[in-house]
């Protein structure tokens, strides 16, 4: 992607080992039996929803500690505000707020995933959990008593979608009777401020940590291999990358650079690009290229709130 080319669509796809681990656990199904969440074929996988919040878990440590963040914050999943401009929850997450009664009470996110799943059909494991209690006079039928599933080893595919025509972008839409006749875009934060956010979503991927059922458990969900693609398209087609074989990988790849989007591949068991030097590239890449902008320039940047007034 040469430096004239406007980024549109930003996907990430890797592979993540996980051993041991409930990084998803599913409801109690019998009692105190503790269960992990499988698909039909016997693969485990992380749900959408979890993956997110990970996400956001990152985004939410990365930000506290740049130095560029100004009154930025991550608002809690359970008390989304619609403050665009500061909330990057509101921004890169949506919202939906049904009081609203106007269109300025839901936005459609511009960060989407897909769960984590299981390159392979995965072994499960079921651990017995017994909490000893030491008081003589308690009867030893009082003991609790609890078993949980985990998988033994899982090399999960996932994938992170970031579209930039809306990233700390609103459309509005202007209606006469019925009819919708108009739509207008309005920016919320500045280009500094859109690029710093993108390069947030892009290091939140190789940081992902904080899953379920992992308070004490080591599990992490950082990348083993991954394909980063710049692209001047929305598409999130090179998502099924690492599952393909090797004709529709090279295809895929074909594909990518004959429209000038840029696919950048890391691994840190095979090639001689690893993981780290992938990310690398992908920040300097980002530095020297343009965002897409639907308002083409920071002239009529407001708060959210006042898009509306």
């Amino acid at each position: 992607m040469n430096n004239m080319e406007k980024i549109k669509g930003i996907l990430v796809s890797i592979v993540a080992p996980m051993d041991n681990h409930i990084a998803n656990g599913g409801e109690k199904l019998l009692g105190n039996a503790g269960s992990i969440k499988k698909r039909n074929d016997g693969r485990v996988y992380v749900s959408g929803q979890m993956q997110r919040h990970v996400l956001f878990s990152a985004i939410e440590r990365i930000n506290l500690t740049d130095k560029n963040k100004g009154n930025t914050y991550v608002s809690n999943g359970d008390g989304i505000s619609n403050a665009i401009e500061v909330d990057l929850r509101a921004d890169l997450g949506g919202f939906m707020h049904p009081s609203a009664g106007s269109y300025s009470g839901r936005r459609t996110a511009p960060l989407t995933v897909t769960p984590a799943v299981a390159m392979k059909a995965s072994e499960i494991t079921r651990d017995l959990l017994v909490r000893v209690k030491m008081n003589e006079e308690e009867s030893s039928r009082d003991q609790a008593l609890a078993t949980k599933e985990m998988s033994d080893s899982d090399v999960m595919i996932m994938n992170f979608f970031l579209d930039i025509t809306t990233l700390s972008i609103t459309k509005i839409f202007t209606y006469e009777g019925e009819y919708h006749v108009s739509t207008e875009f309005v920016k919320h934060v500045n280009e500094t401020e859109r690029k710093r956010r993108v390069k947030l979503f892009l290091e939140s991927t190789r940081s992902m940590t904080d899953f379920a059922n992992q308070a004490r458990n080591a599990v992490s969900g950082e990348p083993q291999k991954v394909l980063i693609v710049f692209d001047n398209k929305l598409s999130r087609k090179a998502s099924r990358y690492f599952g393909a074989n090797e004709t529709e990988k090279t295809n895929i790849i074909a594909e990518l650079e004959d429209r000038s989007a840029l696919p950048i591949i890391g691994s840190d068991t095979e090639g001689a690009k690893s993981v780290n030097a992938a990310y690398k590239e992908a920040f300097e890449v980002l530095e020297k290229s343009t965002l897409f902008d639907p308002c083409e320039g920071d002239n009529n940047i407001k708060k959210f709130s006042e898009a509306f007034q």
